[in-house]
C-alpha cells in the first residue's frame, strides 16, 4: 500500500495490520444488546473511546463495529497491537519516519497514525505503550497533528481513536506508568466488554458466524453444528474468550468430514465438557445427586441465576431445571446470593 502525502510524495505505510473491518458485533446477550446500543450513540460522534474487557473478549470486534456506525465507515480502520510492535521501532511504525531517521530507514513511511487519516485508528493493548510514547500520543490527540521520526514538521491528521485494555489503567497511573492526563483524554466514553463466560448466550451465535467466516474463506458450505457440539460449546468456561471460540471453529471447519461438526471434530479439552458440565463440576464430589446439584449451582452462578440461560448452558429444558432446582433446594440458595 502506498500513500501520497499533501505535497504529492510518495510514501509507504504498513499494511499488515491495515482491515476494513467485518462491522458485525455478534450476540444475543442482554449484555451484548446494552453495549450494541451504546455503540450505536457513540459511532457517529468523534469522541474517543475506551474499551475495557479480558484478553479476547472481542474488543477489536467492538471498535470494529463503532466504526461501521460512524461517518468514517467507508474510510479505513486500522487495527494496532500496541503488545506486539517491535521494540526500538515502536515509534517510527506508530508516528512514522523520514527517509534516514535510522539505520534501516531506506525511504519515508506514514506510520500508523497517518495511514489512519480520515478513518479509525484501534489502540489495542494501549498500557503497553512507554510513557514517553504516551507524551506524544497525547499531543497528538490534543493537535490533531503528528511528527514522524527524523523530521521536524507537524503534519495534520484527522483520525477517530478508539483504545483497549485489558489491564487497570487507574491502577497503573496509580503506579507512575501511565500518564494521568493521557487517561483522562483516553476515558471520555468507557465501554466495557464481558467475557464470553459470563455470556453463554452469545456462544451459538459466534460460533456459527466463525463457521460461516471460514466457509466463505474456503470457499466451501458452511457446516452446521449438531447437538452433542453445541452442548460442548456451552458448556466449557472459555478461558480464552472469543478468540479462542474463533481458533476452536476454525479447527473444527477442517476437522469436520461432512456436512456437521460433531463432538469428535472439537479439541480433547472441549470433548471432555458434557451436557452436564464436567468442567463445572467440583473435584471430590461423590453421588450423582452431589454432581447434579454442584453441575446446576455453578451454571446458575456462572450466568448470574437466569434460568434460561443455565438451561443452555446444561443442555436441558427451563422447566426440568426449574423442577431440579426445587428438588436439590437451591432456590433458596439463589434468592439468598443475589
Amino acid at each position: 500500500m502506498h500513500l501520497k502525502d499533501t505535497e504529492g510524495a510518495v510514501l509507504s505505510a504498513p499494511t499488515d495490520r491495515v482491515d476494513a473491518g467485518a462491522g458485525r458485533l455478534v450476540g444475543k446477550s442482554t449484555q451484548i444488546e446494552s453495549v450494541r446500543k451504546v455503540a450505536r450513540l457513540v459511532g457517529p460522534r468523534n469522541a474517543t473511546v475506551l474499551i475495557l474487557g479480558e484478553t479476547g473478549s472481542g474488543k477489536e470486534m467492538l471498535a470494529q463495529y463503532i466504526h461501521a456506525c460512524s461517518r468514517r465507515s467507508h474510510r479505513v480502520f486500522v487495527p494496532v497491537d500496541c503488545s506486539s510492535l517491535a521494540e526500538g521501532l515502536f515509534e517510527s511504525e506508530l508516528f512514522g519516519h523520514v527517509r534516514g531517521a535510522f539505520s534501516g530507514a531506506m525511504r519515508d513511511s506514514l506510520g500508523f497514525i497517518r495511514s489512519a487519516d480520515g478513518g479509525t485508528l484501534f489502540l489495542d493493548e494501549i498500557g503497553e505503550l512507554t510513557l514517553p510514547l504516551q507524551a506524544k500520543l497525547l499531543r497528538v490527540l490534543q493537535e490533531r497533528k503528528v511528527c514522524a521520526v527524523g523530521d521536524t514538521r507537524w503534519r495534520p491528521v484527522n483520525v477517530r481513536v478508539i483504545c483497549a485494555t485489558n489491564c487497570d489503567l487507574k491502577q497503573m497511573v496509580a503506579k507512575g506508568t501511565f500518564r494521568q492526563d493521557l487517561y483522562f483524554r483516553l476515558d471520555v466514553i468507557r465501554m466495557e466488554l464481558p467475557p464470553l463466560r459470563q455470556r453463554p448466550e452469545d456462544i451459538i451465535p459466534l460460533a456459527e458466524y466463525f463457521l460461516e467466516l471460514q466457509a466463505e474463506g474456503y470457499e466451501e458450505p458452511v457446516k452446521q453444528l449438531d447437538a452433542g457440539a453445541r452442548a460442548a460449546l456451552r458448556s466449557y468456561d472459555w478461558p480464552g474468550n472469543v478468540r479462542e471460540l474463533s481458533n476452536v471453529m476454525e479447527r473444527a471447519h477442517v476437522m469436520a468430514q461432512g456436512e456437521q461438526v460433531r463432538l469428535e471434530d472439537l479439541p480433547k479439552r472441549l470433548r471432555s465438557a458434557s451436557p452436564l458440565a464436567a468442567r463445572m463440576i467440583e473435584p471430590g464430589v461423590g453421588t450423582m445427586e452431589q454432581a447434579e446439584r454442584s453441575a446446576i449451582a455453578n451454571a446458575l452462578r456462572q450466568t448470574g441465576h437466569c434460568k434460561a440461560a443455565a438451561s443452555r448452558m446444561l443442555g436441558i429444558h427451563v422447566q426440568k431445571l426449574r423442577r431440579r432446582i426445587v428438588r436439590l433446594g437451591l432456590e433458596t440458595h439463589a434468592a439468598a446470593s443475589r
